[in-house]
Parts: structure tokens; sequence; C-alpha cells
């Protein structure tokens, strides 16, 4: 057998995606890559230039540190590696960088330097040995003018570069590397050159853009190799020849059989398997016979060591035998015209130049022996006359080129009969042109920009039968001229009106547009399927009733009112799709008809003709979901039912007990969804008889119990009965079959485990049972299952106060559907970062679960990081998205996934504020905000079909688009996490959104691709609005999804949201307090202390430090500190006071005001703590937790305003402090400075006179005398304070707040409910020395009012 070797090309081969980057870099590539003028000012020489020469030209320095790598073709794990010297180098200009290169050593020379053609001078710094293997890495520090002859010497191989881990190409001398990696990180979306210059130094960007000095050994093999192993082979059909291990090889189109095991060393053997055979032998287990064609052919046996591993050798060298001899791919080379030993193969059927830089007269038409040419994504304007001698075309592809009208040369071509002509720049449609090139029958003319079709003459054209004109800008269009056609695409124009000839029609796909008439003449015999979903028909058309051929006919999404009865009596008709109409009732005489799939889902039906399952013999498949149906007809007028119904779909309706017994005349029934209807119990005899139900849906009832009968339905897999009031755990763990049980946002308090779970039970839903108590063993059954979902344990809800509901909550749902794996992922933190903060997100990979499962343990962090180095939505969240993109390395190269984020905060600048919601997504994950019952969309779908601007993006960018509107046949999506080999096609940069929540937002819903393609925005609104959980709406979206006909993954996250007043515990003189943001200063009055004694309330953080009944002892160990809510009277008589004001987290102090919200924390402790025990209970009081002789006391501090009876206050804000007037009246004539120590409001209290310091020298001043400490903890200057130890210098938080000090154990804490504050009180006062009765009635010489907020 001769060796085969295929001739390889030595012009470097691009990736598609990056033609900008990786194509040559003297031509113009047809994508729009990203260029940077050359900075003018030169680079300075920083600190780590190592070299004080003279610096020539650009005066560039280079500086080498080798490193290690963890892999060949592995992304590093490490951020950067670069040193002190090296950072303070890059921080003299953003135009310097560093790039990784892989491969050999460079040359590095410490005596002598090389001078470049420009005159640069090099300086080289290596810390490593010279040694002649080398480092297999090494990081390049230099500029954004560095050339890539200045990074190499003549002795050494040329730059190579690499995208996303694919395909490789030689860079030219005088390309700059650095400025390709800053274009390329441009291009993703990063915008700060600082930030570009850090993006720049990640090791791990190697898994997007990589270089390579020297090209990389066996690179080019490992790109052609498609499977290899050891295995046993023999040789030959007889039995004379041995079994031996060898190394085996399917590369390219050959099977390539070493001579020596485990080494590609010594003679290898090349088996050419185009035109050949792959054939199974049946006497050996896991044997495949591979066969070359012809009379000389030879024949290798292959054993391999598994069943998954001989299918992977079967199915691709399946697909090698039978590509044809004559195919030549050349896709995605940077070739401007074609290599010359082509033109020497004469045998060349089918070739394939798609994306590369051909000219028009780069030798096309010297191939005279092709058939299929194509062409797409080139730069063509034009085509030459010379084409015309290839005689045998019959296939030209033209699309995503740069054509304005179709080439003349197509006249010609006589044997061409197909054309593509997608997403170039037609503008007109001239028939009459179309009608000289009598070959052509299949024209393709998507996404150009057609606004006409000019028709200049009547006669007809007789040999087009395709027709493709999706996605371009027609309003009219009349194509009845054409008498041949068969095949009419015209989807997602703006056709109001459409006229066409019915002579050979077969199929018409006119969606998406805004008909309102239909005109075919002569009558279609011939039509088979006819979609007109997404018009504006108000009927069906009469002549549809008449097509004798009809079989599927789809009118959804348009404003019919009657469906005609001679429609329903077609004898052709099997699928009929009418959902999302305006139907009132169906026609109720109807005859024997052969419909078999019937969808009449959102209409306005309140019952269903008494004949149609009596009628309708056929019909396998009923949807009549989100109507308003009470009954449901009778299967049959006997028992012996001949119903074939398989699937019915009745979810959102009115049905009640009374329809269960129908269902028993369906006895074939697979899937039954009943869910949201007014079922009060499902009767066990009638589920007794649905033996061959696989899949019940019973959700959003007020069942009691599942019937026992349930056990009897062995081919169950699928049970969904969440939010209901099931009690009882049915009996479903002994069903054979069982997969998924969703028992959620029910009642069940206890489960009767059986003694083994089946093996099939994968997914086990018990969340919002909120009685329910697994106990151990129960849980250790339970986590043999694959999915397991339960509440965690409580946890602390955000609020201001014990009292006060949480500002948000969710819940959310994810479902797999008919698919065997859930590829979607949901984030959810209610508490996220040091504040009031919250995340929810949202990850879709649609095929993939790697990258949203990655996305969801990451990005959390990642956006902690990014907040930390900006306070700017857009910023933080575009870099957030383009990080986490990186982050995703080799995995991301060839899987991607859509993403959506929900970032609730308040304003960096205005801490008063309300809260902001900022919203980022990429792909088709959607949020939508619920405000005063009106759906309000914040984020933006990236598809071709829904996003125009983003379509003339990839189509000015050469992309190809395939029929099914996927990029390059791969994903609908322009916008995704990963896929980084679509690049520039496919972006990572997200769209931003920030809007500030108001008292009307009710809630979020964020959601998947299909749970928006199957609910409307306001459908989803109205459908969760009066569900009190927000688990049962993110389950109740789920299941509405999958009951209107989604047979994929569908997830959906719903937050609760609670920011408007109503949870406002804002209070003056114990009133709350209605109007938002930033209140006024409230001014309360104080009695004069000769009269009365008030006294603050003990709840409070600061009561204990002028009760003048508490002893200094009492301060000391005062629990309190937690605060509650109780309204005090408004005066006691010598009692306590009402408190004057308090501000909760939605209105927090403002700048303006006396003092602003501060959260402190003191350490005190008491000689006299005994645990929270009483002197005569050996058990502690519940609710109090001790260490003994400290008593960890957070005290909240704010807000004091004093004003004296008879007059009114004056509050004056200056720089070194507040003053507070006091009454004229007042004889002492005193007012109340608090004095400033801070920015943020800390002040620490004294009294003064309105001359002078008068006052300070009072009895009942110097009482008010206190202590502030730096951390906001406020005590008495007593001496009799046993002050042990104060929390100081607490680090102070981004919104004001500071931090508690840390604790060393949970144990250590004393926490005292506020129901218990004042037992707890009473039982220590009696362990403390009395107050002196002269040092009581001193502090009550003067009283005060106080302005405070409440927080644990």
């Amino acid at each position: 057998m001769a060796e085969v070797t295929s001739p390889v090309m030595e012009v470097g081969k691009r990736i598609p995606c990056a033609a900008g980057l990786l194509g040559e870099g003297s031509s113009p590539g047809p994508v729009a890559a990203l260029t940077v003028e050359p900075l003018s000012p030169q680079p300075k020489p920083g600190p780590g230039c190592g070299s004080s020469s003279a610096v020539a030209g650009r005066g560039v320095r280079v500086l080498k540190r080798n490193m290690k790598r963890n892999a060949s073709r592995s992304c590093l794990g490490k951020k950067s590696s670069l040193g002190v010297r090296e950072k303070e180098w890059l921080k003299g200009d953003v135009r310097r960088g560093c790039i990784y290169i892989h491969g050999k050593e460079m040359m590095s020379s410490n005596a002598a330097t090389s001078t470049s053609s420009q005159g640069a001078l090099l300086s080289s710094l290596s810390c490593s040995s010279a040694s002649s293997s080398g480092p297999d890495l090494q990081l390049v520090l230099c500029s954004t003018e560095t050339t890539t002859i200045e990074l190499c010497t003549q002795d050494k191989d040329d730059l190579y570069l690499q995208l996303h881990g694919d395909l490789i190409r030689r860079m030219n001398p005088d390309e700059r590397p650095l400025q390709i990696l800053h274009d390329y990180l441009i291009g993703l979306g990063f915008q700060d050159p600082v930030r570009i210059q850090e993006e720049g130094a990640m090791a791990d960007l190697s898994c997007m853009i990589r270089y390579f000095h020297g090209k990389p050994n066996s690179i080019e093999q490992l790109d052609r190799i498609l499977l290899s192993g050891v295995f046993s082979v023999r040789k030959g059909k007889t039995q004379l020849h041995k079994w031996s291990e060898r190394q085996v090889i399917l590369c390219g189109t050959c099977l390539i059989v070493s001579s020596v095991k485990e080494c590609q060393m010594g003679k290898m053997h090349v088996l050419p398997l185009t035109g050949g055979k792959v054939e199974e032998v049946k006497r050996r287990q896991y044997c495949l016979m591979f066969s070359s064609a012809g009379q000389q052919g030879q024949t290798y046996y292959v054993i391999f060591d598994s069943y998954p591993e001989y299918l992977r050798w079967l199915r691709q060298a399946s697909k090698v035998v039978s590509q044809r001899i004559g195919t030549v791919d050349l896709s995605c080379y940077s070739l401007e015209e074609l290599p010359e030993y082509l033109f020497f193969s004469q045998d060349i059927t089918h070739l394939n130049l798609r994306h590369n830089f051909m000219q028009a007269d780069a030798g096309l038409c010297n191939l005279n022996s092709l058939q299929t040419f194509i062409l797409d994504g080139n730069c063509l304007q034009g085509l030459p006359s010379e084409l015309g001698n290839v005689q045998q075309l019959t296939h030209l592809g033209l699309s995503f080129n740069d054509f304005a009208v179709i080439p003349v040369v197509c006249k010609i071509l006589t044997a061409m009969d197909k054309l593509s002509m997608a997403g170039n720049h037609l503008q007109t449609l001239e028939l009459e042109t179309l009608g000289r090139m009598t070959h052509i029958k299949h024209l393709d003319l998507r996404l150009n920009s057609i606004k006409t079709i000019v028709m200049d003459s009547l006669e007809a054209i007789n040999h087009v039968t395709y027709l493709d004109l999706r996605d371009n800008l027609l309003t009219e269009l009349d194509l009845s001229v054409i008498a041949s056609i068969e095949h009419l695409h015209c989807e997602r124009n703006n056709l109001t009106t459409l006229t066409l000839s019915g002579f050979s029609l077969r199929t018409l796909y006119a969606g998406s547009n805004q008909l309102t008439t239909l005109s075919i003449y002569p009558l279609p015999g011939q039509l088979i399927h006819l979609d007109l979903s997404r018009n504006r028909l108000e009927s069906v058309p009469d002549w549809v009733c008449d097509a004798k051929k009809l079989e599927l006919l789809d009118v959804s999404h348009n404003l019919i009112a009657e469906l005609p009865m001679r429609l329903l009596c077609s004898l052709s008709l099997q699928k009929l799709l009418a959902g999302h109409n305006h139907l009132q009732s169906l026609p109720s005489h109807l005859e024997h008809t052969p419909l078999e799939i019937f969808d009449v889902q959102h209409n306005r039906l309140s019952e269903l003709p008494e004949l149609l399952f009596l009628k309708a013999l056929n019909l396998r498949c009923l949807n009549v979901s989100a109507n308003n149906l009470e009954s449901l007809p009778p299967s049959s007028d006997t028992e012996d039912s001949l119903s074939v119904l398989q699937e019915l779909y009745l979810t959102g309706n009115n049905l009640t007990d009374k329809c269960v017994p129908v269902l028993t005349g369906h006895p074939r029934l697979r899937v039954l969804h009943m869910a949201y209807n007014q079922l009060q119990s499902f009767p066990a005899s009638k589920l007794s008889k649905l033996e061959l139900l696989e899949e019940l849906n019973l959700s959003g009832n007020k069942l009691k119990a599942v019937p026992t009968t349930i056990t009897s339905c062995k081919r169950l897999h699928t049970l969904i009965v969440h939010s209901n009031n099931i009690a009882v755990f049915p009996e479903i763990l002994h069903l054979p079959e069982i997969k998924l049980v969703d028992l959620s946002c029910n009642e069940l308090t206890e489960i009767l485990m059986p003694e083994t779970l089946p093996a099939t039970l994968q997914e086990l839903d018990l969340a919002g049972n909120t009685n329910l108590v697994l106990d151990h063993k129960t849980l250790e059954i339970f986590s043999h299952i694959t999915t397991l979902k339960i509440d965690p344990k409580p946890t602390v809800q955000t609020s201001d106060s014990a009292g006060s509901p949480a500002f948000w909550s969710h819940g959310y749902s994810e479902m797999a559907g008919h698919r065997n794996k859930l590829c979607l992922s949901v984030l959810a933190l209610d508490s996220f970062g040091d504040n009031l903060e919250a995340l929810y997100g949202v990850f879709d990979g649609d095929k993939n679960l790697e990258i949203p499962r990655l996305l969801q343990c990451t990005v959390g962090d990642v956006l902690v990081e990014e907040l930390q180095q900006s306070n700017v939505d857009s910023v933080y969240m575009t870099h957030t998205f383009l990080v986490s993109h990186r982050k995703l390395g080799m995995v991301g190269q060839k899987l991607g996934s859509s993403a959506v984020l929900c970032h609730i905060h308040r304003d960096s600048s205005d801490h008063s504020s309300y809260f902001n919601l900022t919203v980022a997504n990429v792909g088709n994950c959607q949020v939508v905000l619920c405000r005063d019952g009106q759906p309000l969309p914040l984020s933006k779908v990236f598809s071709l079909e829904q996003c125009v601007e983003e379509l003339e993006r990839v189509k000015q960018q050469k992309a190809i688009i395939t029929e099914d509107n996927k990029v390059n046949g791969v994903t609908c999506c322009t916008r995704l996490l990963g896929c980084t080999y679509l690049f520039p096609w496919v972006l990572p940069r997200p769209h931003v959104h920030t809007i500030s929540l108001t008292a009307q937002d009710e809630f979020l819903i964020l959601g998947n691709k299909m749970l928006w393609e199957y609910l409307s925005y306001a459908e989803a609104i109205e459908a969760v609005r009066n569900v009190p959980d927000p688990l049962a709406a993110a389950k109740k979206l789920c299941t509405l999804a999958q009951s209107y006909g989604c047979r994929d993954n569908v997830g959906a996250v719903v937050v609760y949201l609670s920011v408007g007043e109503d949870n406002c515990t804002c209070e003056v003189h114990g009133v709350p307090i209605p109007s938002p943001g930033i209140f006024a200063p409230v001014n309360m009055i104080v009695k004069d202390s000769a009269h009365c004694s008030v006294t603050p309330s003990s709840s409070s953080g600061i009561a204990s430090e002028f009760n003048s009944e508490m002893s200094a002892s009492e301060v000391s160990s005062e629990v309190g500190s937690t605060a509650s809510d109780e309204q005090p009277a408004a005066s006691l008589e010598g009692g306590v006071l009402a408190r004057s004001e308090r501000r909760c987290s939605l209105h927090p102090s403002s700048s303006t005001s006396v003092f602003q919200r501060q959260l402190s924390s003191a350490t005190f402790s008491s000689n006299h703590s005994d645990n929270g025990l009483d002197s005569d209970d050996d058990q502690p009081v519940e609710g109090v937790i001790s260490n003994g002789s400290k008593l960890e006391v957070e005290v909240d501090i704010h807000c004091f305003q004093f004003k004296v009876p008879g007059g009114s206050t004056i509050s004056q804000a200056r720089d070194e402090g507040l003053f507070v007037s006091m009454s004229e009246d007042d004889n002492s004539g005193t007012y109340l400075k608090v004095q400033r120590q801070n920015a943020m409001n800390n002040g620490s209290l004294s009294t003064i006179n309105k001359e002078g310091n008068d006052l300070k020298k009072s009895s009942s001043a110097s009482n008010l005398q206190a202590k502030k400490f730096s951390n906001g903890s406020v005590v008495p200057l007593e001496k009799s304070h046993n002050i042990i130890e104060v929390a100081t210098e607490a680090p102070k938080k981004k919104c004001g707040y500071f931090a508690a000090p840390a604790q060393p154990d949970p144990e250590d804490q004393l926490i005292v409910p506020p129901d218990l504050e004042e037992e707890v009180k009473e039982q220590m006062k009696q362990h403390h020395d009395p107050v002196s009765e002269a040092e009581s009635e001193r502090d009550n010489r003067f009283t005060h009012l106080e302005v405070y907020d409440t927080a644990l």
C-alpha cells in the first residue's frame, strides 16, 4: 500500500470569525477588523527596561521573562506573572503591554543587540539559562509600535498567531502583535485604555488569542486528526495475519496505522478511505473493517475497547467514506487567488472557497469541470465573463458578498439551476431579467434590501420553482406571473397584500408580516403547507377550505373570530394551528375529519363541539389551554371508546371535578395537563383507568391528595402537582418508571418512605412545604437522587428591623421538558455583598450544561471584584460579562450561553435614594419589571430575527447566515458568553440598563428564551401578579409554558419587590411618615426640666446613656440595643418619652440632617453579669446568649433634635457643627450643639448658651457630656461606668455605615428579642448596686428627645 500525502498549502489558514486578526496582514479583510492608528508620541522607556544604551528609531524596549506553562495546549491558571519592575514600566504609558509567546526559546543575547530595519534597538533580559530546549512560555514586554520582526531574529522561526485554540497563521514582519491584542480586546467590548492594558497582561487570555514563536510541532496534524488510539489491528481478510497492538489514527480522509506500538515513528501505513467502505464485523465484538476503494484496495480490521469508542469510530469513518473524491474545501483560508496545484487536477467537481479574499479576476474560470462553486463571504462585487466557460456549473454560491445586481454572467451559465445571493445589497428584483435566465430554478435572495418587485411585462415565468425572499423590506408582493413557483418564503417582511399564482404552489411561508389580504389564483390544488401565522388576518381566506391537498394550516397569532365549518371538515387537513386568536366558539356540526393535531389555545372558547371526539377519530393531540372551558365533550356514545387521543392540554380553564369522568373515555392518553383549573379532587376510580398515562400535571388546583390508584399507572414517569393543598405524600415511589416528582408549594408534613427508591427517579422537588421536616435517615435515602430540592434553613431577612418585611424575596423554577438534561442555571442571592444588595441571574446554554454551571459559580465573584474598581453601572456590569467570558477558558471556545443579570443596589452617590436596578444581558434571556401592573421590558434580545441592528452588523462582517437563521449554522444569537470561535460575529458585550425602583414596582421576572417564546410579557405579569409566593409564581410560569407547547428547557426567576412606602418604618410622634426620599428635620418639644422628667425608650440604642433610673452597670449590660418597633406613648408623666423620629433603610438620613444614619457597635462588660441567669433560676432566659462577663451591644446612633416649649426651633447646619436653638422662654437660654467629628456626621453632644459657654458649667448640662468613639458608639462620661472594653476604629462601609467588630464565636454574642427586654432588664437589675438618689435627681434635671433608627 502506497503512502498518501495530501498537498499542504503554505498559505496560513485563518479562522472564519476573525478575518481581521488572522487574515494576511496586507490583505483587505472582509471582516470589519478594528484598526488603531499608530500613536505619534514616542513611548518613554520605563524602569524595567534594563539598558542604558542610546535608543534609535522609536526607542522600543522589549523585556522578556521566561515562565512555565501547565500544559502545551491548555490555558494558564494565573492572572499574570509580572514583577514589580514590569508593572512600573507598564504604568509609564498605556501603549505599553505584554504578550505571552508560546513555543521555542527566543534568541536572547545580553552582549549583542540587533537593530531592525526601522532602527529600533532591542534590549533583552532573560531570567533562564540558555538551553537547547528552551522554556515553554515567555512573557515579553513591548509597546503597540513593536513589530513582529523586532520580536524575532533572522536566525529563528517566525511568529504565529492563533485564535480560540483553532487554526493559526504566520504573521507578517511589519505586523504589531500588541496592537493586534489590543484590537481584539476592543472588539470584545473593552474601552478604557488602562483596563485594556490590564486585560492584555492576563495569562488566561491565551485561550482566546495566543502567540507562538515558531510553528508548533504537529499543530497542523492535530487540526486534521479526528480520532486516535492504540487498538488490536489485523491486516488483510485472511486468517493468516496475526492481531497486534498498533497506534491507529483517523486523520483527514485517511486511516493511518503505525508499524510500532504506541509510537508514530517508523513506517506509517496510510489507507485512503474516500470512496471506500467501513463495515461492522459481526463475528467479533466491537470490530470494524476498513477498506479502500479500487481493485487494489486493502483492508484493515480494528477491535476497539468499548462500545462507545466503537460507535465514535464508526460514525466518523462513515462520514469520511461518503465524501466525494472531487470535493476540495479551501474555506476560511486567507486566499487572494487559487493555488496553482488546483489547475493540474481535472477531476475537481466541487470547490468551496467560502470566507477568503478572492477577487473577480483571480483565475476563477480555469476549472472547467466544476459543478458546485461556493464563493460565499468574500469581497466580490462582480464576476468575470470568462466564468461563462464553466458550462457544467450547476450551483453558484455568491451569498454575503457586495453584489448590487444579479451578475450578467449568470445568463450564459445555461447548466446552472441554483443561484444563492443571500446577504448582498440588492434593492430591486426585476422579473424581466429573471425571465431571461430560463435555466435558474432555485433562487435565494434572503437578507437583502429588496423594496420593490419590478414587472415590466406580463410574460409568464415558467422555470423558477423555489424563491426565498425572507428578511427583506417588501410591503407588497405580486408574483402572479411566476406560474411555475412551488415553494415561496417571504417571512419577516412588511407585507400587507400578497398575490400569487396557484398553478404549481405546494408550500407557502408568509408568517411575521402585516397581511390583511391574500389572493391566490387559480385555486392551489397542490398546496400542502400554508403558514400565515403572526399577521393581521380577520378571517381564513375562502379558497383555503377548497385546497384539496392541504395538510398543515397555521393561522395562529391573528385576529380570526371564526373558523369555517368546511375547514374542519376538510378531508386532507391533518394539523390545524389556530391559537392566539379571537375565537369564541367552534362549528357545532362536524363531519368526519382527519385532524390529528388541533391547537386552539389562547382564545375565548367557553365550550367545545359536542361531537368533536366522536367525529375526529384520528385526533392525537388537542391543546385548548388558556380558554374559558367549564366542561368537556364526551368521547363516545357507548362504553367502548374509539378515541386515539394521546396528548390533552387543558391548563388555564375553569374545569371542575365534573370533567374528570369524561377523561376515562380516552384510554390511550399519555400526557394530561389540567393545571390551574378548579379541581377539588381527582376520583381514584377514574385515574385507575388511565393506565397508559406517562405525564400528569395537576398543579395550581385545590387538591388535598393524589389518588392512591396512581400506582396503577405503571408507565408514569412525570408527576407535577405543585401549588395545591396536598398534605399526604402520594404513593408514587413504587412506580417502576417514575423520573420526576414535583410536590413543591403544598402542605406536606411527613413522607412515608419505601424500603428502596426506584432506580429511575432523577428529580424530587419538595420545596415550599413549610411544615415538612426531613430526618437524617430520609435525607440519606434521598441523597442518591440526582436532583433533590428542599427548603433551606431559614436565614435572617434583609430588613431594617426585626418586625418589618424584607425588601425583596425570590423564587425560581427550572424544568428540563422532554430533553434528557437541564442546560439551564439560576443565580439568586437576596443578600449580595456587604450592603443591602441583591443579585439574580439566568444562564441558558441551549444544548450544553457546562457553560451555565460555570457562570453560575463565577459571575458573582467577578461582579464583586468589578464593584471594587468602578461604581458606574454600565462599566462594572460590562466588565463583569467580559471577564466572565474570559474566565470560561477552553470550555468557552466552542460552547456558549445566553445570560441575564439583575443587580439591586443603592446609588453610590446618594445613599438616601431609593434602590436602583441594573440589568445586563446577552443572547435571548430577558427580564421584565411589573410597574403598576404593566410590563416594562428592561433587556434587549440579541438575535438575528428580533434585532435589526445586530443583523446588519453581522452582515457587514460577512458572517454566513444559514437558512435556519443561524450564524454559521450554530446559533441565532449575536451576543453570547463563550463561543469565542465565532468572534467577531458573536460578541460578549452586554446591553446594560439602569432604572430606579419606585413604590409602583411589584416584581421582576427573569426567563430564558423558551419562557418568552410561549408567554407574552403581559400574560406573564397577569399570571403571577396575585400569587403570594414567589416560588409558586415561578413554578406557574414554567408550567404554563409547558402546557402551551414548550418541549425544551424552561426557567424563570420571580423577585417580589417591597421597596414602596408600605414597608417604610420611619416615624414621627409614633406616626409613620408617608413622604419618600429625604425628610426635612422635625423639631420636637422638650418639657422644662424643672417641671418634668422624661426618659427615652429603653429599647433604643442610646436610652441607657440618659436614663437616670438605671445604674451605670445597667448601661454596660443593657440588652435593649437590639431595638424594637414599639410605639411609646406621646407623653407620659415622669415616664417614657415618645420617639421623635426614626429612619428605615428605605429612607436613611440625608446629609442635610443632623446626623447621618450610623450603625455602631461597642463591647461592654459588667462584673455583675451572670450569663443572663436569674438569681433564683438555673436556666438561662430564653433568647439570651452570653459568654460570661462580656456582652456584645450594637448601638444605632443618629438624628438628635431638640426643641424647647414655647418657641420654634431653628436648625443651622455649619461646618463646625449643627446648632439647635432652645426656647426663648427658657431661663437658662441654652441651645445644643452637635459637634461633627468626621465627614460621616459622627458627633458628640454638648450644650452651650447663647452668649458663650455658661451652660457648660451647669450640672444639667454636664450630664449631657458624652464620649463619642470613632466607630459611632456613644457612652456618658461617668466615672461609675465600669467600661472594660470599647470597640474602636471599626472599618467603614461605602454606604456610610460601620462594620461591627469581629465576632470570635457566634456563641459569644448576647441576643435578646425585643419582647424579652423588659424581663431581662428586671432580672439583671437585682444584681447591680442601686443608683444614688442624688445621681438620679441630677440626671433628670435635663431631658431631651431623640431621633434614631432600630437595627439588629
